[in-house]
């Protein structure tokens, strides 16, 4: 782990030191499919470590999410499995009550749909405008579905209302956004979830960067036009996110791989004055409770209630927490730290984020989509995996591994337009 550390440190003094643009980066002649060293069924698996990693971050979190760490203690102790949830249904929750281990939220549903939406499009470029048009599309469907329902079938309303509103807010940027309406957007965007800057762009950023694989900048290119729904250095971080999920998946990529795809930056965020890189800043942070973290611990007492490095970790990032649990910043925050002190060990991961409280299952499954894809599904815990893939498609109609199989067919057959 001292080593990552080194490293992490040594990339963070040299990029700052040199301050190199990426931008002469031609992003039109960087190719999807660069030679990532992976063979199709390869890339397969790792498409589909992306997918179930995701969602079993999100199935983990989702029976206590939003929780503070005193209730999920007190309720289910110290989480390390996937465990049956007790809770009401919600548009950006669950939407059958009481599901089984293995259930999921609008993490996983947001995968499903970026993957349809990828389906639709050639991915040596894609296009905002297309993507807007598909969440439009939906939330169309969802709207003509209610007016479908007859009567007054209160079960049938309420079921179609919770598709609806989970896609209103977006719905409400896409419309003046496929109009070139600048003001419309820019107004519907700065009252997008109450204005605040919601990890919009994280929940689908893994998936995106999940396509081009050992292409960390292409992926950031391409997730960054994508996050149209994101305020402010929100771009940045889901771009990044993208970017790490992409340079995880080179044959034989290391964590030192992941942390390297951290000096991206070709929209210049480094160079805005007074203020530099807001990403840098929270990386550091993560870096600095991680080297905390470890020096309280040995390696047979990380990861467990005792521990008195995740307790030191939990509390440092208690005082970084937001007005929002879903605030961009604290989502990116929780997931380096996570990822940095637990040596980007996927189950580990899951442990952290999981039993530190907030937004868990968005969190989890955002370091699950960029781990997922790191080691591949076949090294993904077993009897999470299977429990996932089983309920997502069982009883939430989501196929997993016919997305990943369809994704990676999709890709391999992209020719340069």
């Amino acid at each position: 782990m001292k080593r990552t550390y080194l490293l992490a440190f040594c990339l963070i003094l040299a990029f700052a030191c040199n301050r190199k643009k990426i931008e002469n980066i031609s992003k039109e002649n960087i190719l999807p499919m660069v030679d990532s060293g992976l063979s199709p069924e390869e890339l397969e698996d790792k498409i589909l470590g992306m997918l179930v990693g995701s969602a079993i971050g999100d199935a983990m979190g989702a029976p206590t999410e939003m929780w503070p760490r005193t209730d999920i203690d007190l309720q289910y102790g110290f989480v390390e499995t996937l465990d049956s949830m007790v809770r009401e249904v919600s548009p950006e929750g669950i939407w059958i009550p009481n599901l089984p281990a293995g259930g999921t939220t609008d993490d996983t549903r947001w995968k499903q749909l970026t993957v349809n939406y990828l389906l639709t499009q050639n991915p040596y470029s894609l296009k905002s405008q297309d993507f807007a048009q598909y969440i439009f599309d939906r939330y169309s469907t969802y709207v003509n579905e209610l007016k479908l329902t007859e009567g007054v079938n209160s079960s049938a309303i309420e079921k179609a209302n919770l598709k609806l509103t989970w896609l209103q807010e977006w719905a409400k940027v896409s419309q003046p956004y496929l109009t070139g309406n600048v003001d419309g957007y820019a107004d519907s965007l700065s009252r997008f979830y109450g204005g605040e800057m919601v990890c919009a762009g994280l929940l689908y950023s893994p998936t995106i960067g999940a396509i081009y694989p050992a292409n960390p900048e292409k992926a950031y290119s391409e997730a960054y036009k994508l996050s149209i729904f994101d305020i402010g250095y929100a771009r940045d971080l889901s771009s990044l996110a993208a970017s790490m999920t992409a340079a995880g998946m080179k044959k034989d990529a290391t964590p030192e791989d992941i942390l390297s795809a951290l000096r991206i930056d070709p929209r210049g965020y480094y160079e805005s004055r007074l203020v530099g890189r807001t990403a840098q800043r929270i990386l550091i942070d993560a870096l600095s409770i991680q080297k905390t973290a470890l020096e309280l611990d040995s390696s047979s007492t990380r990861l467990n209630p005792q521990s008195k490095g995740l307790q030191f970790a939990f509390q440092e990032l208690d005082k970084k927490q937001q007005d929002m649990p879903f605030h961009a910043g604290e989502i990116y925050l929780e997931v380096l730290t996570a990822m940095l002190y637990a040596d980007f060990d996927f189950q580990g991961t899951m442990v952290f984020l999981v039993n530190y409280g907030r937004d868990n299952d968005t969190t989890a499954a955002v370091a699950g989509g960029i781990l997922g894809a790191f080691v591949g599904f076949e090294k993904l815990p077993e009897t999470s995996r299977n429990k996932v893939v089983q309920v997502s498609k069982e009883q939430l109609g989501i196929d997993l591994k016919v997305l990943a199989n369809k994704l990676t067919s999709h890709i391999l057959k992209s020719t340069k337009p």
